[in-house]
């Protein structure tokens, strides 16, 4: 089966997918007819420019260049996340599925022709040098970004182990652009971390959703437990603030761990297989503790799964601010041997029929942080649906006119204004409607 990817601008591999050509006559009537003819003049014109570019260019391009920059202008015209990967760039995403290569520690994605921060991976290279979400990247060693693919700026970013590489950065509220030079490492993806919060609560920060996450949880639960105990354990905070997402089968399964039963999410496209209903099955990992789930502005597609699901079956608080609103699903479909293509084939919806696509999670408490005087307007994003040819969400209007939602953590958890509202709660030094949630008010299972 195809592997299906809900991250922000990585996915995984799958399986090939074959295409049989029939010999089969085909009649069309004439309208058929007459959008075929289009077709073929349009196919036409592509290749009355590719032979003039090759007969006519300054210098002989390469015909493999002009063929995938082609293919990748026709996906990344369709939405901010379809895109072409080349061989290599296919085997270093795979790469990166497993959980080690040689790179910086961020995700990011394309806007406007410059390489734009998502959010660093904590403790990474880039992390520690500083990089932020809403950066944009503008050089890589003096080499302009522009005229580049994401995935050939991924590429470039990547590399041998302690070789360095120097990042020209514009950032909001910055006077001129920043130089941030930053020495590559080795990017284990550890996707969970715990802690216990004054020996009675569970903190566990999912960064995001790879192979590992689901057994990174179990295992985070089981160790909290144990050191804790299950009569004083409080109960979890479930921290998805700047995750941008990733697997949707670990977006399940985390889901999953925390619901007896129901709809945990659904997907809907074009064609019948992209159409399926994800359901609970029985368990309760937390064994019914409270659990409050921490969103921002920088959680995306599978963390808003996540988020999405509790909430929904009213089984989690959610808190923070709104999240970024990606509701797409991509597959990604080998091409042989030459890469493969990332395609957005679906939407997918809450247990509640909700689709969050250009909107986001709204929480069930909103909790703004304190933003140091030198970061004020640069920790805010207005996410996907300020993202140009976002995908629409079929609710009807976007919300392109609210106001950017927070994406900003502090490096020190004692100034974590949300952290701290969600433990006062778990321990009762709070009061608020939204917590604990009644389950009867969630969706029917």
């Amino acid at each position: 089966m195809r592997k299906v990817s809900l991250l922000m601008v990585g996915a995984l591999l799958g399986a090939a997918v074959a295409v049989t050509l029939s010999p089969t006559r085909i009649v069309f009537g004439s309208s058929a007819n007459a959008a075929a003819s289009d077709t073929y003049r349009q196919l036409q014109l592509f290749g009355d420019v590719f032979e003039r570019v090759r007969s006519d260019y300054v210098e002989v391009p390469e015909d493999t260049k002009l063929v995938e920059s082609a293919i990748n202008g026709m996906l990344t015209a369709l939405d901010p996340h379809s895109s072409y990967m080349s061989p290599k760039s296919f085997r270093d995403m795979q790469v990166q599925t497993r959980g080690e290569f040689g790179g910086l520690g961020i995700e990011v994605t394309m806007e406007d022709g410059v390489v734009k921060v998502v959010a660093p991976i904590d403790g990474t290279p880039a992390h520690k040098a500083g990089i932020l979400a809403n950066d944009l990247i503008t050089h890589l060693d003096g080499e302009q970004v522009r005229g580049l693919t994401l995935a050939q700026a991924v590429e470039k970013m990547r590399g041998p182990v302690n070789t360095d590489l120097t990042l020209t950065v514009i950032r909001k509220g910055a006077s001129e652009p920043l130089k941030i030079t930053i020495t590559r490492d080795i990017i284990r993806i550890r996707s969970v971390r715990n802690r216990i919060e004054d020996d009675d609560t569970g903190y566990i920060r999912i960064t995001q959703f790879n192979e590992q996450t689901f057994d990174g949880l179990r295992e985070a639960v089981d160790e909290i437990t144990e050191k804790v105990g299950e009569d004083k354990l409080k109960g979890f905070v479930i921290d998805l603030r700047n995750n941008p997402g990733g697997l949707l089968d670990q977006a399940i399964a985390v889901s999953d761990s925390f619901l007896d039963r129901g709809e945990i999410v659904s997907t809907r496209g074009r064609n019948a297989e992209e159409t399926r209903r994800y359901n609970a099955r029985s368990g309760d990992l937390a064994k019914g503790k409270p659990v409050i789930v921490l969103i921002n502005g920088g959680s995306a597609s599978a963390s808003e799964i996540v988020a999405g699901a509790l909430q929904d079956h009213r089984r989690a608080t959610v808190l923070g601010t709104r999240s970024f609103g990606k509701g797409s699903v991509q597959t990604i479909i080998p091409l042989g041997s030459n890469g493969a293509i990332r395609l957005t084939t679906a939407r997918y919806y809450t247990p509640a029929g909700r689709s969050i696509q250009a909107k986001g999670i709204d929480p069930d408490i909103e909790i703004l942080q304190e933003v140091p005087d030198e970061l004020k307007g640069r920790t805010e994003t207005k996410g996907e649906a300020g993202l140009r040819g976002h995908l629409t969400s079929e609710e009807g209007e976007d919300k392109e006119a609210v106001a950017a939602s927070q994406a900003y953590v502090p490096p020190d958890p004692k100034d974590d204004a949300q952290l701290s509202y969600a433990l006062e709660l778990l321990r009762g030094l709070q009061q608020n409607s939204a917590f604990p949630p009644d389950p009867n008010a969630g969706i029917p299972n």
